[in-house]
């Protein structure tokens, strides 16, 4: 068979003033790109599943008003999206059935709406999708591919395949993704992942990871790695291993971890060592204000918040930067939490700092809760959950208040002269040795 593998890529604000505001706000058009330039990782796996018989490529679409569908002859087409990009992944399987192609859909979004996503789909893919994959290719080879696939059993990272890094055209890609843990402990109720995908967290081995980084090397000579975990850290005793690992590699890497990476300062160590250059950590809120129920087990991140100057003040003393992550329009926040942001990433020293709006996605407990006090904007809002675009009534302040506080903010943050100050006190900070030949920021 000729498979397909298309991956909606990019991310936009849905808002138009924010969209224009977006051309001289570096935090957004930064992020926007560092976004479209990372692969789908989930889709090269699993080609890295699929069987020699079978010719498969791998394409990335990104807007219908500027680019058109990948054009070659397909039997079947494997479509992933974000829940911003669904509407057109939807438009896309619909030209692809009309054309006699059997479309398979998976991802996030459908495993919280599979109902909707079938409409559009002869095949969709709910939960894991790597403990499926084989027979599914099998059905459709043989021509009783069944609508519904539903991952029963959690994956098993140590079965994981080598992704089909080989697929992709080494011109076009600026970072590459690598996957060392799946899920978190922490289960915050806005995170789709950790609650639909991946509901038991686990590791890779360690051995696994070397051997795809050493894959990636073999075609990008100086790759720039993102681990695509939800917690990169949380494992200490997994984490220290890898890091271990990671040095003799020779790679540079950012991922995402909590505040408890600035806690232990061995494992800081070896991951500068290994080359870990930038740390996103959801911070989410500079006060107790929105923490409070913020997780589903626990209050961590608010028993963790009078540790976070100390915590990030560690991290970027050892040369790593920190990418501290706030969310805007958390319940009970007021007015007041655009000044205290602000104050807090200049107190804080943070190296980076981003921002975003509450976003209920469908799956999540923060979207079954809004739902229910009736204060969703709409019924279906897809395309605005880009993490800049309101899509309910937040309960501290009004709509209005929230929307110009996130553009006061922004302008705030990231003109030249704040994004100056912040990288010079970075420096001013870091050891000597790890600061000299500073290429910290993913950007």
């Amino acid at each position: 068979m000729r498979i397909g593998f298309i991956a909606m890529s990019g991310v936009r604000a849905w808002d138009p003033e924010l969209l224009e505001l977006g051309l001289t706000m570096p935090g957004f058009v930064e992020r926007k790109e560092v976004i479209a330039q990372l692969p789908s990782l989930g889709l090269l796996t699993l080609a890295g599943l699929t069987s020699n018989l079978d010719e498969i490529s791998y394409h990335e679409f990104f807007d219908f008003n500027r680019d058109s569908p990948p054009d070659d002859q397909f039997d079947l087409v494997a479509i992933s999206s974000f829940t911003a990009q669904i509407e057109d992944a939807y438009r896309l399987a619909d030209l692809y059935r009309e054309s006699g192609t059997r479309v398979v859909l998976g991802g996030l979004h459908v495993s919280s709406l599979p109902d909707e996503a079938m409409e559009h789909a002869d095949a969709i893919v709910i939960g894991e999708a790597e403990a499926i994959w084989p027979q599914l290719i099998e059905d459709a080879r043989s021509g009783g591919l069944k609508p519904v696939y539903r991952a029963i059993a959690p994956w098993n990272l140590a079965d994981s395949p080598i992704p089909r890094f080989d697929l992709l055209d080494p011109a076009k890609y600026n970072r590459i993704t690598v996957q060392t843990a799946r899920g978190c402990p922490w289960r915050c109720d806005f995170c789709a992942s950790s609650i639909l995908i991946a509901p038991r967290y686990q590791t890779k081995p360690v051995s696994q990871v070397v051997s795809e980084i050493r894959r990636i090397k073999a075609i990008w000579s100086r790759p720039f790695i993102e681990f695509a975990d939800d917690n990169t850290f949380v494992n200490r005793g997994h984490s220290r291993s890898l890091m271990r690992s990671l040095i003799p590699e020779k790679i540079r890497f950012f991922t995402e971890t909590d505040i408890s990476f600035g806690e232990d300062l061995e494992l800081i160590s070896l991951a500068r060592d290994a080359g870990c250059r930038q740390v996103l950590i959801g911070l989410e809120s500079p006060s107790s204000v929105g923490l409070n129920g913020l997780e589903l087990r626990s209050n961590w991140k608010l028993k963790q918040l009078e540790r976070y100057h100390e915590a990030i003040a560690r991290i970027q003393a050892a040369g790593i930067t920190v990418n501290g992550c706030f969310i805007l329009g958390l319940d009970d926040q007021s007015t007041e939490v655009f000044d205290q942001v602000l104050k807090f990433v200049r107190e804080a020293g943070l190296f980076e700092v981003q921002i975003t709006l509450q976003t209920p996605f469908p799956g999540t407990p923060l979207y079954d809760k809004l739902r229910r006090e009736g204060r969703l904007f709409e019924d279906r809002f897809w395309e605005k959950c880009t993490l800049f675009d309101l899509t309910h009534e937040p309960r501290g302040m009004t709509a209005q208040e929230l929307r110009s506080g996130l553009i006061w903010l922004s302008q705030s943050l990231y003109n030249e002269d704040a994004v100056w100050d912040r990288r010079q006190r970075y420096h001013r900070g870091a050891s000597p040795e790890s600061s000299a030949s500073d290429d910290t920021s993913r950007r």
